[in-house]
């Protein structure tokens, strides 16, 4: 099937945390904060290992609630003071964390011409934090408390659906952006949609704070960063 031209869609959808907002920076960030004021040395891609680990297990809550439980869990490891307050001070630093430096141009730009929505994993609560931090471009926005569930669960993902079908539209009217082939790459394909991938982290090593995916899925579209996204875009509506 031919692919379609990134003119061609009404609608993009974006994951969030990881593509638009830099959580493993806010991250290290924090628990660099709590490693200095207990006199530790730190090193943050480990952290992001033990973090990937720990978040995603059995018993994990939503995020970015469920942060106090990992900070628990992975406090030990890194020679942290296992407290709670430092667990519940991990989970508050969302409000704080800091978008792709790119993003909210990027995403200015493309609203322009397409109706953006937000799809996270993230509670509602966070998700306001980062909504302002990014301009608030949304047209509309998913949080797992809206969803009742997370990427990559495709009932997450028909929630969309049944929005964009209110509108007398159609799956086939989005462009599904994101940088975590486990949440959104993979599972976009499985149902269908047109996907781009932003590798936010090409000139790294590993997925950091994600998950790993059983299998990499090539997508429609790739972009090393929302930036070269919004770029290809305007390129293509020359």
């Amino acid at each position: 099937m031919k692919l379609k031209s990134l003119t061609e869609f009404k609608y993009m959808t974006f994951d969030v945390v990881g593509t638009l907002i830099d959580f493993e920076c806010g991250i290290k960030d924090c628990l660099a904060r709590i490693a200095d004021e207990a006199g530790v040395d730190m090193d943050g891609e480990q952290a992001l290992t033990l973090y990937r680990a720990a978040r995603y297990s059995e018993d994990a809550d939503l995020f970015p609630d469920d942060l106090v439980r990992v900070y628990l869990q992975i406090a030990p490891k890194l020679g942290l003071p296992a407290e709670m307050h430092y667990g519940e001070r991990l989970r508050d630093s969302a409000k704080d964390w800091n978008a792709f430096a790119d993003s909210a141009d990027a995403l200015a730009r493309l609203a322009k011409d397409y109706r953006l929505i937000a799809m996270t994993n993230a509670r509602r609560w966070a998700f306001e934090y980062f909504a302002r931090e990014l301009g608030n471009p949304f047209y509309a926005a998913f949080t797992a408390d809206d969803t009742g569930t997370e990427k990559p669960d495709p009932a997450f993902f028909e929630k969309v659906f049944d929005f964009v079908a209110s509108e007398g539209n159609s799956k086939n009217d989005i462009l599904h952006v994101a940088q975590s082939q486990y949440h959104d790459i993979g599972i976009s394909r499985e149902l269908g949609m047109t996907n781009c991938w932003i590798e936010r982290r090409h000139a790294q090593k590993g997925y950091g704070g994600t998950i790993e995916p059983a299998e990499f899925t090539k997508p429609d579209y790739h972009f090393t960063s929302m930036a070269s996204f919004a770029d290809g875009v305007a390129e293509a509506r020359k």
